[in-house]
């Protein structure tokens, strides 16, 4: 085996990709021509947040990335592009980069090994660990970083090749709850909107979302807006993008179920429901206004907090609208019930008939670059293509396309992402394979979280950096290649297929995550299994035949060079309709008003209000929400801190911001440190005295890793996503400083 990992790392050293491709020899490698240019501009998705903007990087007549500017002609960002999206290039050249396989030694330390030792160990220790445990002792947790064809690869053989039955992304953490609601409501995970929508709509209603912060790009295409739209927003903090609004809704945390099903009862106690569209389009609705009649103003001002002015307010401007675009983020979806609330804001767009028409939708906002992708794609909360595991004729399908025996495809999509760790503390799981994210860090009360992974009998990472929170825990790390060092395709939140491109070579001996996959297939002795997918644009075609007939279908679709010259692709774009012309920039779903139910109707949804899974008490007095803190920030700052430009964007520290009236009552000052508590753990922090909050509730920024160590382990029972918004805190001066 060791001549095939030569190989590899010959093709990657010279004019050459590291990607595997078909050829007649033994192992089915073979070489590619290489996707670097010597010099001139070659455009690439970004590779941080779903908005899928289009960057041009600019190549030096040595072959070297020197910059990047935004794509002017790009339908997404149309010229623009946010601090992060500048500043791309630099974490790709990070001091801390994994550039050669680390296994931890007798004495306790990462040690380098070879890529022939590393794998020999990696499918060893997999393999014995199933013999002594059985199969489902071994799980992985993925991600929405990584292209759709490693995505598609990854799961095809961790389910497939290797018999590993639970699987799941880090996606769960950020769009889960969207994807509960819109296969329940419409049939099929859908988002049913394009980007000009924002600028379509008469009032667009952004709820849960820090627009401003999390998705900038998209709120310039708010900016934008040709109508004189209003702008709400319900958000219990006055965010950025509050600021800006017509009217904003600072409801009490957690209480937005209540909110959306008053807000129901108000719109047809006016008589402003789309009847015709209901009669004709939706079923389900009869029960849905009955359940309503409890819902009385009244109790909708007790509970909220909302005065009678702003929801008759709020009712006048979504009813009398004839373009109303909902849009939502991580405030509903990481919620106790966050599935039910997403579902009521779909009821409001269905009731009123804002839904296949321009500027309207009932539109979740995605979080990663490629959660579309994995959504779709990635095998873990359902099968290839938008598929259901339990389906005998999906599976046939599947099994068809890929050649692969029916009997390899499991029948239910196995743990979500908590079940998993869950399983660790239960001794279910014994190892545990980590992609391209950060759970010791990113996943809810960290403390647990960490603990868990430590329980494993063998953990490995597969990662960009070496010292990230969860690499310092694992037996095995393979380092892998970053954005901007392999090819392949996103998908963007409005459903857009865009070419991701390879611009620099990974350092050391990092490989593409494509490459890992496909030498552990092969040191498995799965390789004739995958022979097919020879490099990610020959797996792109593969993609290409499991999306046909799925709602998803991007048949259509020719190739990469298809992709780039339309400048991205909304799927679906059946081959059909590829016989007649080239697709429309912006398309929307859902405009014959068919949707992908077995009556072709969408459904009404709905579920009595839980209180927040933790109470305020004497002894923690304060609610803590959490959230983005900047647009020059990511996620837990694995890439973004590299950049010096952006550090300097951003508190280097944990900040917590705090009502002045709270700020008084425990005799705290602007800039003074603090210790934050909750009943998980102790933090340091600095304060920060604004009336960004309301009094009684605090907000930390979701970037540090403080802020985990304080938030509680509770998931939506739907989606499973976890409810990062929610818990109890106590806060007082303190002599320590913020790390």
């Amino acid at each position: 085996m060791n001549e095939v990992i030569e190989r590899v790392l010959r093709a990657r050293s010279g004019p050459m990709t590291d990607e595997m491709v078909l050829s007649p020899g033994r192992f089915g490698l073979g070489r590619v021509p290489a996707r670097l240019k010597p010099a001139g501009v070659v455009d690439s998705v970004c590779g941080f947040c779903s908005t899928g903007c289009s960057l041009k990087i600019h190549v030096d007549a040595s072959g070297h990335a020197l910059n990047l500017s935004a794509n002017p002609d790009y339908p997404v960002n149309t010229g623009m592009a946010c601090p992060k999206g500048w500043e791309a290039l630099a974490p790709l050249m990070a001091a801390d980069r994994a550039t050669t396989p680390l296994m931890r030694n007798a004495q306790g330390q990462l040690e380098p090994v070879d890529w022939e030792r590393a794998l020999l160990v990696f499918c060893g220790k997999i393999k014995d660990i199933q013999a002594r445990h059985g199969r489902e002792s071994v799980a992985y947790l993925s991600t929405g970083q990584i292209v759709t064809e490693e995505m598609a690869l990854l799961g095809a053989l961790a389910k497939f090749g290797m018999g590993i039955q639970h699987g799941d992304g880090n996606t769960r953490q950020c769009m889960s709850t969207a994807v509960a609601a819109y296969k329940d409501s419409f049939g099929f995970d859908a988002p049913p909107y394009s980007y000009a929508d924002f600028e379509e709509s008469d009032t667009i209603v952004l709820w849960g979302s820090n627009l401003c912060i999390a998705h900038p790009i998209l709120w310039q295409r708010v900016a934008r807006n040709r109508r004189g739209a209003e702008i709400v927003v319900i958000d219990p903090r006055s965010t950025e993008t509050a600021q800006m609004a017509s009217l904003h809704l600072a409801l009490r945390p957690k209480s937005d179920l209540t909110l959306a099903y008053g807000l129901a009862r108000l719109v047809i106690d006016r008589d402003a429901t789309a009847r015709d569209y209901i009669a004709a389009h939706t079923s389900g609705f009869e029960e849905f206004a009955r359940y309503l009649e409890p819902f009385t103003l009244n109790r909708v001002v007790d509970e909220t907090g909302l005065s009678e002015e702003s929801l008759q307010r709020m009712v006048r401007a979504i009813g009398r609208g004839r373009r109303v675009s909902y849009w939502w983020t991580m405030g509903v979806n990481q919620s106790h019930e966050g599935t039910r609330t997403a579902q009521a804001i779909i009821n409001l767009a269905l009731m009123t008939g804002n839904l296949g028409r321009p500027g309207t939708g009932a539109n979740s906002i995605t979080g990663q670059c490629n959660a579309m992708g994995s959504r779709l794609f990635s095998n873990t909360s359902g099968l290839l293509g938008g598929r259901d595991f339990s389906n005998p004729a999906h599976r046939a399908r599947v099994s068809e396309v890929l050649g692969v025996a029916e009997t390899k495809i499991p029948t239910n999509a196995g743990w979500a992402y908590d079940q998993i760790l869950d399983g660790i503390e239960q001794g279910k799981i014994k190892a545990l394979w980590v992609i391209a994210t950060n759970p010791a860090h990113s996943w809810i009360q960290q403390s647990r979280a960490r603990e868990l992974l430590s329980k494993l009998e063998f953990l490995v990472v597969q990662d960009m950096y070496s010292t990230t929170e969860t690499v310092q825990a694992a037996d095995l790390l393979l380092p892998a290649a970053a954005w901007g060092e392999k090819d392949g395709t996103f998908i963007n939140s409005e459903r857009r297929i865009g070419c991701v491109r390879k611009v620099a070579r990974a350092p050391g001996v990092a490989l593409s995550d494509f490459a890992i996959f496909k030498l552990i297939a092969l040191y498995w002795g799965v390789g004739d299994m995958f022979s097919r997918w020879t490099s990610p644009e020959a797996t792109f075609q593969i993609l290409k035949e499991l999306s046909r007939g799925q709602p998803c279908d991007f048949s259509g679709v020719r190739d990469y060079a298809h992709l780039e010259a339309q400048r991205g692709i909304q799927w679906p774009w059946r081959s059909e309709e590829a016989a007649s012309g080239e697709p429309d920039r912006e398309r929307r779903l859902f405009t014959d008003g068919q949707f992908h139910t077995a009556d072709c109707r969408a459904r009404f949804r709905f579920d009595p209000p839980r209180p927040p899974p933790e109470a305020t008490s004497e002894a923690f007095p304060l609610f803590l929400l959490t959230g983005r803190g900047s647009s020059a920030q990511w996620h837990t700052q694995s890439r973004t801190s590299k950049s010096t430009v952006l550090a300097k964007l951003y508190p280097k520290r944990a900040y917590i911001e705090v009502n002045p009236l709270d700020a008084e009552r425990w005799a705290l000052t602007d800039g003074a440190a603090v210790e934050v508590r909750s009943l998980r753990g102790k933090v340091a922090a600095r304060a920060r005295v604004t009336t960004t909050v309301n009094p009684g509730q605090v907000f930390m920024s979701m970037h540090y890793p403080e802020t985990n160590q304080l938030t509680l382990w509770c998931v939506d029972p739907y989606s499973r996503q976890p409810a990062y918004k929610a818990c109890a805190v106590a806060i007082g001066p303190s002599a320590a400083e913020p790390a």
